[in-house]
């Protein structure tokens, strides 16, 4: 790989670590989820994916670029992360999965894809950086994806060369006592569909039943 190719392949993760940096200056703490706007990170997001905790080691993807689409060759929002990656890797990314959730760690991941009939050689690069939901509680993350090399045949499933976990806030993180308001809603490619509301039946009146005094000279 030339140093122009890396430098394009990194180029969406670079611009996801710096929006999110950038968010953490406004508060010193995690990002919640409310505060990202798609819009801050426009060039990256066929590459960007939202995903939330379903266990301690397990991440299912929210949101998903159209990137990771075409890696998988399907729609991958509602899969688990863990199904881009060959079953040899799994364990490796669930412990870094883990330590995004548990410790606010950032997750740097090396990959390489498997490789056989219409599948060549492809690099890749995972970056994993840590969220708050509105809870205040650590059980979402962001994320991009990126590769070199062609696509081929789907789906392509990653191993995994090296793994770099550091500590994604300089120091403890910091609390945030109140969340602040949300945003208006922009719809991109990584925004959630807002769930439907259905306002409860108005109850009927109902007068109440008149209690009658019944006194007893016996």
């Amino acid at each position: 790989m030339t140093d122009r190719e890396k430098q394009k392949r990194l180029a969406p993760v670079r611009l996801l670590e710096s929006y999110w940096h950038g968010l953490v200056g406004e508060t010193g703490a995690v990002p919640l989820r409310s505060q990202i706007d798609p819009r801050g990170i426009e060039s990256a997001l066929e590459y960007a994916f939202l995903a939330e905790r379903i266990a301690p080691t397990l991440a299912k993807l929210r949101v998903a670029g159209t990137h990771l689409n075409d890696l998988m060759g399907m729609e991958t929002a509602g899969m688990p992360l863990s199904a881009l990656f060959a079953p040899s890797a799994r364990e490796t990314l669930s412990d870094a999965v883990a330590q995004v959730f548990s410790e606010g760690a950032a997750a740097r991941i090396e990959l390489r894809a498997e490789q056989g009939f219409g599948k060549g050689a492809m690099a890749g690069h995972l970056l994993m950086l840590p969220l708050r939901s509105d809870m205040g509680d650590m059980s979402r993350m962001i994320g991009v994806l990126t590769t070199s090399g062609p696509i081929g045949r789907t789906p392509r499933r990653f191993t995994i060369d090296t793994v770099d976990l550091k500590p994604a806030l300089r120091g403890a993180v910091a609390p945030v006592p109140t969340a602040p308001a949300p945003k208006p809603r922009h719809e991109t490619e990584l925004s959630e569909p807002g769930a439907a509301f259905t306002p409860a039946p108005k109850k009927t009146d109902r007068k109440h039943p008149h209690l009658r005094l019944i006194v007893s000279n016996d």
